[in-house]
């Protein structure tokens, strides 16, 4: 196992609460944006401001980059430390994403490795594999494009490029979030705000810097500036050559987002549902709904192209919804008409058919497709809601890791800590009750004609509820309820909950309540407290928490993990090159990266024969025959089995969880240890494999034969069966 060791070495009339709100927005609406200078404001006033908000964010997104780099190398000292171990550093799939780009830079040419990730045989044995429509590793291939043709080679090694690339984009994750808070807020001052609390709460925002090849931290980044694209494509103000940039840069966000990540669907599920809502609630114009769901649509088509076709994409249910909704959309015209209780009715109808034509289009297409390779996440979203069996084995393996499971009490104890949940939650309720307020006055209107691209009405609208809030309102809630349910999620909701919070701190809604409530609800005195207490927020935070930073970033550690270290080199230097091992699927990405020996599984999990072959791989932690477990590693093609006492003799998850215990349910038979059984369960008739293998019984020596060990690893080399002999002994014979 992997561990770290410490290293050596004057008071006017008052206008109402609402009508005074109203105008503070405009004014939000037109301060100090980004963009402002694009509506033709060049005054020095202007350029300067904006050149310091622009600034700042960059030194922030510089910080951010610097700092999880520092913490990478305080804790592995990987600047001092063996290639071996940078590599296996690599953890779990991180090590196999890398591996791609290692194979591409050690090909002949980009034209001879680009074949081999087309034509691969090295990563599941007995098959060859299409390597860029089954994963998401355009990104490996483009980096290794880019390393062979610029000219760095000389004094950059390409590991540095390509973590430095990966670290690089929290720069630009930093940025995005700055600019989307600001163009909320109209204040930069939320967007260093925004920056200085993602900085703060590192340990809940990224895992970036032990989790470097991990698909989130290559794609939310672009999510994060596709929300700012959003963002300020919905803003009022923009002219039709702003608006088709916007169309654009939404487009190409969204395309490397899906490009990256290979839960890209899902997580696009959601968003469409956050347009859906705000369409519903007439927030937004239909062109803009029919734009922001043709973004999706065109991105996952254009990411559908370049894998090859995968069939997962337009099996997709994110694709059966924008399709199911724009449709019932086109049939359903007059939604949006009657009194309030008859639009809420046919709202509701309107949805159920949304539903229901979705589930029918998902179905059908699956059918078509022969699609089965998601299934295991809708097994596992079954499970986790109890809508479905317990014991599968791939559902399992996800609800027994911590990652999966809801998100701790304690994360939002850390939030707190850094001042920045109270913000968030307080401009969570008030924009809230502003958003259902607003929601029911659109739906209460007198009918319009179809020329809701009626100007008057519709800026009318957005004097009441901006667009870009609400959308950005509804991103944070249903991000944050996927949060909550599944805590691996958190990732993608706590950069964005720094924005928003952010701008609740630096915007007018919030303030204007208080001092109205106050009854000292001045321009003069809303200015000065939004532009005040976000600096004196930031002199608090930086008096609190540098020196705590200062003493993380002191903190010297380096890699050590002797016994991986020696199985590497031993299978690097003793086994033959066209060698095929199987073992776990997180050491498998490992050896895979350290030593190019061919695997029988790996952890990229979205293929139901890999889900099967490695279910069946993992009998070997099982009560099997060594007779029935020699049979299944041959049928795959493996030479070698590599066996684990971590997992053999695991104690860090509670009995039902532990991996033989997952398997033991899966064959039936009674787990390990006190406690409770299912009646149906039965005793096994063979010990565990992994256990009385090292007893060096007769009826394992025929089969295995042990060639290498240590504190941590068994590695068996499997003999090569006899055929029977005349006699017909039933013992199978072997020869070394």
């Amino acid at each position: 196992m992997t561990t770290l060791r410490q290293r050596k070495g004057s008071k006017g009339k008052e206008p109402s609460p609402a009508a005074e709100l109203q105008s503070q927005q405009h004014n939000c609406c037109s301060e100090h944006h980004p963009e402002k200078i694009l509506h033709g404001d060049w005054s020095w006033g202007a350029i300067i401001w904006t050149s310091v908000g622009w600034s700042v964010s960059v030194g922030l997104g510089l910080l951010c980059c610097i700092y999880v780099a520092t913490l990478h190398e305080n804790d592995l000292w990987f600047s001092n430390i063996k290639e071996v171990e940078r590599e296996i550093s690599f953890r779990t799939e991180c090590g196999l994403y890398y591996s791609y780009y290692k194979q591409m830079l050690h090909a002949p040419s980009i034209q001879e490795g680009l074949k081999e990730m087309i034509h691969d045989n090295l990563t599941e044995s007995k098959r060859t594999i299409n390597l860029l429509q089954r994963m998401n590793i355009y990104q490996e291939v483009f980096l290794s494009v880019l390393y062979r043709l610029l000219p760095i080679q000389s004094y950059l090694e390409p590991v540095y490029f390509y973590i430095y690339t990966v670290f690089s984009l929290q720069a630009v994750y930093v940025i995005a979030l700055y600019l989307t808070a600001w163009l909320l807020s109209g204040s930069w001052l939320a967007g260093a705000l925004t920056g200085v609390w993602y900085i703060l709460n590192r340990v809940d925002t990224t895992r970036v810097e032990f989790t470097i090849s991990l698909r989130e931290n290559w794609s939310l980044p672009f999510l994060a500036l596709q929300v700012a694209a959003i963002t300020c494509y919905l803003r009022p103000q923009l002219i039709t050559l702003q608006q088709k940039v916007m169309v654009w840069l939404m487009y190409v966000t969204t395309f490397c987002f899906c490009l990256t990540w290979q839960f890209n669907q899902f997580i696009l599920l959601v968003q469409a549902l956050v347009i859906y809502t705000l369409d519903c609630g007439d927030f937004l114009t239909t062109t803009q709904v029919t734009t922001l769901y043709l973004v999706q649509v065109s991105s996952l088509l254009s990411v559908w192209f370049l894998q090859f076709c995968n069939s997962m994409i337009l099996g997709s249910l994110v694709l059966s919804f924008i399709v199911a909704a724009l449709f019932i959309r086109h049939c359903q015209p007059g939604v949006k008409t009657g009194s309030l209780v008859v639009r809420l009715g046919k709202v509701l109808l309107h949805s159920a058919l949304v539903l229901l034509l979705t589930v029918t289009i998902n179905y059908l297409a699956k059918k078509a497709l022969q699609l089965q390779s998601d299934e295991h996440i809708f097994k596992f979203i079954k499970s986790k809601f109890a809508l479905g069996s317990t014991r599968d084995f791939d559902a399992s393996l996800y609800l027994c890791e911590e990652a999966f499971g809801l998100l701790p009490l304690d994360t939002l104890e850390r939030l707190a800590g850094t001042l920045l949940l109270y913000p968030y939650v307080l401009t969570l309720l008030l924009l809230c009750g502003m958003l259902v307020a607003a929601a029911l006055q659109n739906l209460s209107r007198p009918n319009r004609g179809s020329t809701e691209e009626k100007k008057g009405a519709r800026e009318g609208q957005v004097a009441a509820f901006r667009p870009d809030v609400a959308y950005n309102l509804l991103h944070t809630l249903f991000y944050g309820l996927l949060a909550f349910s599944t805590m691996r999620m958190k990732y993608i909701w706590t950069g964005h909950m720094c924005a928003v919070a952010a701008y609740g701190v630096c915007g007018t809604e919030l303030w204007t309540v208080l001092l109205s409530a106050l009854r000292c609800n001045t321009k003069l005195l809303l200015r000065l407290v939004r532009y005040v207490v976000p600096v004196v927020m930031i002199g608090f935070l930086y008096y609190k928490f540098w020196p705590k930073l200062m003493e993380e970033l002191s903190e010297l550690r380096e890699f050590y993990d002797p016994d991986t270290v020696e199985l590497m080199t031993w299978i690097s230097t003793k086994t033959p090159k066209q060698a095929v091992f199987a073992g776990s699927m997180q050491l498998l990405a490992g050896i895979k990266l350290c030593t190019g020996r061919v695997l029988t599984n790996h952890p990229h999990y979205e293929d139901k024969d890999l889900r099967e072959r490695t279910r069946q791989v993992y009998q070997v932690y099982a009560r099997r025959s060594p007779e029935e477990v020699y049979d299944i590693l041959k049928a795959i093609g493996a030479d070698y089995v590599v066996l684990e006492n971590s997992i053999c003799y695991e104690r860090r998850h509670r009995r039902g969880c532990r991996l033989r215990d997952l398997l033991d349910l899966a064959n039936g038979h009674i787990m390990d240890g006190p406690g409770e059984d299912d009646p149906d369960l039965v005793p096994a008739t063979h010990p565990r494999f992994c256990d009385a293998i090292k007893t060096d019984a007769a009826a394992y020596n025929t089969l295995f034969t042990r060639t290498f060990q240590n504190k941590t690893f068994h590695v068996y080399r499997l003999k090569k069966k006899r055929k029977k002999n005349t006699k017909g002994s039933s013992e199978p014979s072997v020869t070394q």
